[in-house]
């Protein structure tokens, strides 16, 4: 018989890998025409935002950002750009979990949502935009 552990909680936090493995699978699902431009999109998960990133965005508290896209507009891409760096998301680990932990939705289901909005935002998206593709990729 099982140990009765089945269907609660881990009781340790997920660490980078599980979270970039989440933020992955919904990357994964996000459809045409943005699965063609994420296809090179490098996932990078780190504990925080660094000072610089969030003085340039005006965010005092390292807690209220959970995730950021860096990369050039869309329209700015060019296929002779082979010197640029690929598009890039950070996830900040401790805000996300700091997130769950205050919302109590599932962890995949706000990492699928702080990934569609970042693309979202990176795309221009408007909020409704953004709704029907966590739809689609939850």
């Amino acid at each position: 018989m099982g140990s009765g552990m089945s269907g609660q909680a881990p009781s340790h936090a997920p660490d980078a890998a599980a979270i970039e493995a989440m933020a992955r699978d919904a990357l994964a699902r996000i459809p045409e025409p943005f699965a063609t431009h994420l296809a090179d999109v490098v996932l990078i998960v780190e504990e925080f935002a660094d000072d610089e990133t969030l003085d340039a965005m005006g965010i005092e508290d390292p807690f209220d950002l959970t995730g950021l896209y860096h990369g050039r507009p869309v329209g700015e891409k060019s296929l002779f750009d082979s010197g640029g760096l690929p598009d890039r998301i950070h996830l900040y680990r401790r805000p996300i979990l700091d997130e769950w932990c205050d919302t109590g939705v599932p962890l995949q289901t706000l990492v699928t949502h702080i990934v569609v909005h970042e693309v979202g935002h990176h795309f221009g998206l408007s909020d409704d935009d953004m709704h029907a593709l966590e739809d689609a990729a939850g």
